[in-house]
């Protein structure tokens, strides 16, 4: 494989290349080749990416309280943020998918390539260490942040943690109840718990979307409009 042109439109070579093949492989692909998926990868670069973003914010919005900071940042980290920095370095055009997924259009599809640019993100960071991942992570980072930028922004998960936080005794937690369907159409289940309570289940074609919607209905049931 060679990936010199996607390094040239992220900035960044690679000492270690098996790291960025599997950044790109998305599960489809590994299947079909019998390798890794980039899924892991993409556990690691979203704490990265969380822990970049909230030091920049925290840096420089000194003046802003934390629930503003927490709802920029939701609107920098969720996957249409994601979607729209992965097409200045076209990630969708260098993914590498299995052929069920790629004739289903998964390049253009924004829960594949969110994924892999958090599965980048871990790549850099594993290879090059945190100050690369940073440089790379800061480079997508709008020339303009406000909070109103989080206003448009349907962060019900966020919106919901704000809810449970008045009462700190109690915690949340989003649970996986299923997954079916073929890699180019996957569908999730999740349910959010409060304590050992179900008080909310969602559906989507990714995790992260399937936890916003088990949020949202948590909301609604708890009498609050969104």
């Amino acid at each position: 494989m060679n990936f010199s042109e996607f390094e040239k439109k992220i900035g960044y070579t690679f000492k270690d290349k098996e790291l960025i093949y599997e950044a790109l492989s998305h599960s489809s692909y590994a299947n079909e080749c019998h390798r890794h998926s980039n899924e892991r990868l993409e556990f690691l670069g979203d704490s990265v990416l969380s822990i970049v973003v909230s030091e920049y914010l925290f840096t420089h919005f000194k003046h802003l309280p934390e629930g503003e900071l927490t709802k920029i940042r939701a609107s920098l980290v969720c996957e249409n943020a994601l979607f729209e920095f992965s097409k200045k370095i076209d990630l969708g055009k260098h993914i590498l998918l299995g052929k069920g997924e790629e004739n289903s259009g998964g390049r253009n599809r924004p829960s594949i390539v969110s994924d892999a640019f958090e599965a980048v993100i871990a790549a850099v960071f594993l290879d090059g260490g945190m100050e690369e991942a940073r440089r790379y992570v800061l480079s997508f980072m709008p020339e303009h942040l406000d909070k109103n930028r989080a206003k448009s922004l349907n962060d019900y998960k966020t919106a919901l943690q704000e809810v449970i936080q008045r009462n700190p005794e109690e915690k949340v937690e989003y649970v996986l109840k299923d997954q079916s369907g073929p890699d180019h159409d996957r569908r999730f289940v999740v349910q959010v718990m409060l304590n050992s309570n179900v008080i909310g289940t969602g559906e989507g074609h990714s995790k992260k979307q399937a936890e916003q919607m088990a949020a949202k209905e948590a909301l609604s049931l708890m009498g609050y409009k969104n």
